[in-house]
């Protein structure tokens, strides 16, 4: 019965379920990527990378043959309870060059400091044809310290993007003005007021941190919609054939 339970609670940090309403203190964050990556998930086939993958809670959203998780060894956070399975130096990834038919990336590049680097790494491993989706914080605060480098507009994503040479196919943006204001002022007091010990934070959860997530999203529905304060870009791009024009 434990078990099940810390199952539950465990899949609703991710996943937008009605038990996460309750005990998810970012169920707004998480909520938006959640439905953004289940929309564009179809683009992802075949063999897939997931690049920065830590317990891939997202793999379940993908139909392919082949989820490779790679991650790198030295980060912000603890990786004992993690999914990985090929580590990378920071620097090269340990694959030959057109692996992968698909690659998949969320939250992990405002922690690459090397990133035009990375991309041209990324775009290496992609098969020609083959689609990259990655979700990119534009809003939110510095996590997984010392290793959280940057913050992304969608417009210097996608020139990023295009200068190592991926053709943008599908952009979107999660989480209006309103609902990115309440899920933040939810993110402060779970972190920084709420008492460190899990279980208390756990009993308290419901009590102060859903009456906030609920009015977000009961504003962001009545209030004039507004998407240049948010939470996350989502992107598909797209690695051109081989011989032909970006």
């Amino acid at each position: 019965m434990v078990a099940k339970l810390k199952e539950l609670y465990n899949k609703s940090l991710f996943q937008p379920t009605f038990l996460g309403l309750f005990f998810n203190p970012f169920f707004i964050i998480r909520r938006g990527l959640y439905n953004e990556i289940s929309q564009f998930s179809s683009y992802m086939h075949g063999k897939l990378l997931d690049f920065g993958c830590g317990s891939k809670p997202y793999k379940a959203l993908f139909t392919v043959s082949e989820y490779v998780g790679t991650d790198i060894e030295v980060s912000g956070h603890d990786h004992r309870h993690e999914a990985i399975d090929v580590y990378y130096d920071g620097k090269t990834l340990p694959f030959a060059d057109e692996s992968f038919d698909s690659v998949f990336s969320s939250e992990v590049f405002e922690h690459v400091f090397n990133l035009s680097q990375i991309l041209g790494e990324l775009r290496r491993v992609l098969k020609p044809g083959g689609h990259m989706l990655l979700t990119v914080p534009f809003v939110w605060d510095e996590h997984e310290i010392p290793y959280d480098f940057a913050r992304y507009t969608s417009f210097g994503l996608k020139h990023i993007l295009q200068e190592k040479g991926f053709v943008v196919v599908q952009e979107k943006k999660t989480t209006s003005y309103v609902s990115t204001l309440c899920q933040m002022w939810a993110a402060y007091v779970y972190q920084h007021i709420f008492p460190k010990h899990k279980i208390l934070r756990i009993a308290l959860t419901p009590l102060f941190i859903t009456p906030i997530t609920l009015c977000g999203l009961l504003l962001s529905v009545i209030l004039p919609k507004n998407m240049n304060f948010f939470h996350n870009n989502v992107m598909v791009v797209r690695k051109p054939d081989s011989g032909s024009d970006i």
